[in-house]
């Protein structure tokens, strides 16, 4: 009996060096970074870039691999079946957190069958109107569809997207009544607009910015919570008449459930020493996307992608919509 307590020394030993070796070792074969969506989207730009620094650091090829389908579902459930192992993770957003509650019936549990790793950048929308629409700023919009309810319309790339979402918080938070026109992606949608068939949109801001610059749009105010470099000079909807209000597109790397902590813990380590660097930086300015807020850690980004599904519950709820 006495031999008992150096046996479960030597176990524990083992344990501990079998969980560092694993790490030390990671990753030693390509690994699969999986977009729900087609490419070139926001999704798809943000984890090339990741994507191409991970590579570089780890001299281990990340690659990624667009498995569009179902608004992102069908590449998040892909994951959700992967091993374990870190060689396969998913690149995931807003959107999974709005499709939480949007839809009746998904396959897997954004809350439970992943394991949250780092978050990669936030972006702001931006409320962009035609510029031949009779208004300057979010009071004067405002103003336009309480006096022309449910004709005032607001654009987006698709119901559920986050921009029809948040073109329906501001309608609940604002108490007007603007008439939803959604399209089959951003492109479309910023054509129409561009062209006066619709009136407004809360567009991701790198898709819009360019239109903004060159006059054929108006921007009204940015959606979140602080003023972006990326827009300099527009307001917040929060500080232009709509207090609290605050959204953000955001991107981050999950893992399947049951990856190792250790593996979920180089991970995160790896993807902020790169986000540091002037490279990465450089990219982001260019693609006007943000560097994510510190402290950035799994727990970090486990608490707002609770935060996040619990915020657009509600307003799929009070606007009542649904997909199958």
């Amino acid at each position: 009996m006495k031999f008992l307590p150096l046996a479960s020394a030597i176990a524990a030993t083992f344990v501990l060096t079998a969980g560092a070796a694993h790490a030390q070792a990671y990753p030693n074969k390509p690994v699969t970074m999986i977009v729900g969506y087609a490419p070139g989207g926001a999704t798809d730009r943000v984890a090339r870039l990741i994507a191409k620094a991970l590579t570089e650091q780890t001299k281990q090829s990340f690659v990624v691999e667009n498995r569009a389908g179902a608004n992102s579902n069908i590449g998040a459930e892909l994951v959700t079946k992967a091993k374990p192992d870190g060689y396969t993770l998913y690149i995931g957003s807003v959107a999974n957190t709005i499709n939480y509650s949007l839809y009746k019936k998904l396959n897997f549990n954004l809350l439970t069958d992943f394991a949250p790793v780092v978050t990669l950048t936030t972006i702001a929308n931006i409320l962009v109107v035609n510029p031949k629409l009779p208004v300057k700023n979010v009071k004067e919009f405002i103003a336009y569809a309480k006096a022309n309810p449910g004709k005032a319309t607001c654009a987006s790339s698709g119901a559920g997207s986050s921009i029809h979402l948040s073109c329906e918080l501001f309608k609940m938070q604002a108490g007007i009544d603007l008439l939803h026109v959604p399209y089959k992606g951003s492109g479309p949608a910023v054509i129409d607009l561009v062209g006066g068939q619709v009136d407004s949109m809360f567009d991701n801001l790198p898709s819009a910015i360019g239109q903004v610059r060159s006059d054929k749009l108006r921007a009204l105010a940015v959606t979140s919570a602080k003023q972006t470099p990326f827009a300099p000079g527009v307001p917040t909807v929060s500080e232009s008449g709509v207090p609290g209000f605050d959204v953000s597109a955001w991107f981050g790397i999950y893992a399947p459930k049951g990856t190792p902590k250790e593996v979920i813990d180089l991970l995160n380590k790896e993807v902020i020493k790169a986000l540091a660097t002037e490279e990465l930086k450089k990219a982001y300015q260019g693609g006007g996307f943000e560097l994510p807020a510190a402290p950035n850690t799994p727990e970090q980004l486990a608490k707002m992608t609770q935060e996040e599904v619990n915020k657009w519950a509600a307003v799929i709820k009070k606007a009542g919509i649904t997909q199958d």
